[in-house]
């Protein structure tokens, strides 16, 4: 990967450098800003093939691959303390511009694989097992206990087995 854009006192100047400047002054208005920081960056550090298909994103990029976004990093660390912020807001903002372009973060990509009726079950074995927790005398309990058989039915159901499925 060729940069196209000089290093004048050590620093980067190039489009990169304006949209993190801008994506730090506008931190209000952050969405559009961290996507355009977002794309500047995989415009300038994406590795792509002869035909021009991305091959490696810049947050993948390892190695040596990786030298020029560990260097914007830097840079974004820099100005983001220097405007104040904190190191884990830096760390919290740099994980959103990956996101904007593309990055899963680990646990991410299994979330949307939750369906309603996966929910509801799992929800209704967490009450169950507190209300089958709790003795029928314990105080603030008692409504719980009246609405239990309705809940195990609900419970078998969705497909649960309350011998096997809940604790006593």
């Amino acid at each position: 990967m060729e940069n196209q854009n000089p290093v004048v006192n050590g620093q980067l100047e190039s489009a990169l450098s304006v949209t993190r400047k801008s994506l730090i002054a506008g931190i209000g208005k952050i969405g559009d800003l961290i996507i355009a920081y977002g794309v500047d960056l995989a415009k300038q550090f994406d590795l792509k093939n002869s035909e021009g298909q991305v091959t490696t994103k810049w947050y993948d990029a390892k190695g040596g691959l990786a030298k020029g976004v560990r260097a914007e990093r830097a840079l974004f660390k820099a100005d983001m303390v220097e405007a104040g912020y904190s190191v884990s807001t830096v760390d919290v903002y740099w994980q959103r511009v990956k996101e904007s372009d593309g990055y899963v973060t680990a646990g991410n990509s299994v979330k949307g694989q939750d369906t309603i009726d996966s929910k509801t079950f799992s929800e209704l074995k967490t009450m169950l097992n507190r209300i089958l927790g709790a003795d029928a005398d314990t105080e603030g309990c008692e409504k719980s206990q009246n609405v239990k058989a309705l809940l195990l039915m609900a419970f078998e159901g969705m497909g649960g087995d309350s011998a096997k499925d809940l604790s006593k």
